[in-house]
Formats: structure tokens, sequence, C-alpha cells
């Protein structure tokens, strides 16, 4: 019997407009080779929690415009009126701790990229680990970073695997790509 994902078989219900299908299709489990592309991710998922992710995917693009295109070099660099901007700013989730959260986790992002040559060398260097193991790390490194909020993002930048059912079309083009899972 195939292998069936919840995921994929709702978005088989989906128009080619819906945002879900687009994320499922063409961002979901593929590597992110940029390390701005990434803490934004981490960001989405973070303001995720508690929420639909319907919600984050229309909110997308404002999320990039208020986080600066997601560079974390500025973000770490937001002031206590960058942060007043975001909490009344309708258009993204004014959620303090959320909002606390990026700049500290761009902060932290800064140094990992500082000491280990980019964010993605950081994660590199420590897979392949059990959620559990990458969990435990993303607590002890960054706020607002569960078990839930760390699978999704892992999942979702291609260094878990489980974002796609095996007999889903798009997991042929992820594999394709090589993601760290793989490499495990």
């Amino acid at each position: 019997m195939a292998e069936t994902h919840p995921y994929c078989a709702y978005v088989d219900t989906l128009d080619e407009n819906n945002v879900h299908r687009h994320y499922h299709d063409h961002e979901y489990g593929f590597p992110i080779p940029s390390d701005d592309e990434l803490f934004g991710r981490l960001l989405l998922e973070i303001n995720q929690a508690g929420l639909s992710w319907t919600t984050i995917l229309n909110k997308k693009d404002n999320f990039r415009k208020a986080y600066a295109g997601f560079k974390i070099d500025v973000v770490a660099n937001f002031s206590e009126k960058d942060r007043e901007r975001l909490l009344a700013d309708a258009s993204i989730i004014r959620n303090r701790l959320k909002v606390n959260a990026a700049i500290h986790n761009a902060q932290v992002i800064r140094g990992l990229q500082q000491e280990h040559g980019s964010f993605t060398a950081w994660l590199d260097q420590h897979h392949p680990k059990s959620r559990e193991a990458w969990v435990k790390l993303f607590k002890k490194t960054f706020k607002f970073t569960g078990g839930e909020i760390t699978n999704e993002f892992l999942m979702s930048s291609g260094y878990l695997p489980g974002s796609h059912s095996d007999t889903c079309p798009v997991m042929q083009r992820i594999k394709e790509e090589n993601p760290p899972w793989m490499r495990a």
C-alpha cells in the first residue's frame, strides 16, 4: 500500500492558485540555500504557533516586508522603534514574544554565521540528529522554538524527512536536490 501524507492528500484537493498548493509544490521540503531565507522560514514557523498555516502563508509577503526581506543583519539590529513598528503592523502577527524572538534569533544566527561561516554550515555541522536532539539543540540556541516549530522548520527546509509521501510527485524533485536528510 502506498504511503500517504496528510498534507499531500489535502493539497491534491486544492486549486492551482491556492497558497498551500504553491507552498507544497515549490517550497515545502526543498533545501534552502540562503541564510536569510532560512531565517525567514524559521520566523514564519515561529509565527504560526497557535495559528493556521494558511494565515501565515497569506501574510508571508507582509512578513518579508516588515522584517526587511528577512535580512539577518538588518533584523539583528532592529531597535525598540522597529519593535514597536512590528507590534503595530496589522499585516503581520502582532505578538510581543514572537517579535522579540525574531530579533533575538537574528542576533543568534549572526553569531552562528561568525562562528561557523553560515547558518547553513551550523545546521550541516549538527546533521544528522534525531528530532528529539534537534529540538533540544534549538531550545538551547533559539527563543520560541519548541518541538513542533523545530520539527516543521527542519522538515520544511530539508533537514528532516517527512515533508511529502514517497508517492507525491514533488518528492522526486526534492530528492533531485539532495536535501540534507538524504545525506544522513
